[in-house]
């Protein structure tokens, strides 16, 4: 039988699968061909972390963070709990699919599960089991908080989600054993460096507009400020000499005349990327746009 290959076990907008091949150009080729160690600051649903898990014999140890804790206490549980987290999420699926034609009652199990996981009394397996609920079930599989932590979004229209994909989680927890996880802010991972690191940095995005922010991610907001604080930190590890590489939102392809990123990372190169945006309420303003990669290794490609 084929072994499962580790994926996102999270539905996450702004996730990172899409954006791989051209990621993969813009990896510095010497730095890969040693053992090196990787690291991800946000590591959001892990779509580069498992690629390059699955593809990069050399990668002898992972480190992820994250600031969000109820993320970072879901990656935690299936390392370390796999089999009583699925036990759970088999039950919750279960539940829901019992409701399947019933549309009130559907909804009162979603908010009744909404409810409980904000009152974050619940043991961690439980805590992560309703975390996985809620991705897979709510609208677009969007992650959003409000200012008192409280996970706030509405129920989607799905029939029958896959709740628990029992193979992914047995794969992810595999892959998770050469993982340290942590929690916390994104500078606290340069504690973790070594001779040979590879930083990829996929922060909250800066909106497009006013009303494009999906990025209450946390209960504190990535705001401009906390933009250039990572342009700092991405300086610092320059000056180390470690190599990183950073995606974000191409503002300047909504608004000529908005240089936020160019200006800010403009002794470092700056790709332009086609990417799709899937997570607008309106089909019509769903479609393809450009996003930035930044990286600090010099390209001769183009992308």
């Amino acid at each position: 039988m084929k072994e499962t290959v580790a994926k996102p076990f999270l539905k996450w907008a702004g996730g990172k699968t899409q954006l791989i091949a051209d990621i993969e150009k813009a990896l510095p080729k010497n730095l890969l061909k040693d053992e090196f160690i990787y690291i991800e600051p946000f590591v959001g649903s892990g779509a580069v972390l498992f690629w390059m898990l699955n593809n990069f014999p050399n990668l002898k140890k992972a480190i992820i963070n994250d600031i969000n804790e109820d993320l970072i206490n879901t990656y935690k549980v299936i390392a370390t709990y796999p089999h009583k987290l699925i036990q759970v999420l088999e039950l919750f699926q279960n539940e829901f699919y019992l409701l399947e034609d019933k549309i009130d009652e559907k909804k009162e199990y979603y908010y009744k599960k909404r409810t409980l996981y904000n009152t974050r009394k619940e043991d961690i397996i439980t805590q992560a089991a309703l975390f996985i609920f809620l991705n897979r079930t709510c609208f677009n599989g969007l992650y959003r908080v409000n200012k008192n932590n409280e996970f706030n979004v509405p129920m989607g229209s799905y029939k029958r989600p896959t709740i628990c994909d029992k193979e992914n989680i047995e794969a992810v927890s595999k892959a998770l054993q050469n993982v340290e996880i942590l929690c916390g802010d994104f500078e606290q991972t340069l504690n973790y460096v070594t001779n040979n690191s590879l930083f990829y940095f996929d922060p909250p995005y800066k909106p497009l507009s006013e009303t494009s922010s999906f990025n209450a991610y946390s209960k504190d907001e990535f705001n401009d400020k906390e933009q250039i604080r990572l342009r700092n930190f991405c300086h610092k590890l320059e000056k180390l000499g470690h190599k990183w590489l950073l995606s974000n939102s191409d503002v300047k392809g909504k608004d000529v005349n908005n240089n936020f990123f160019d200006d800010i990372y403009s002794k470092f190169s700056i790709l332009r990327v086609k990417a799709r945006r899937n997570i607008n309420a309106n089909p019509e303003k769903r479609g393809e746009l450009t996003e930035l990669l930044i990286t600090n290794t010099n390209l001769t490609i183009t992308i």
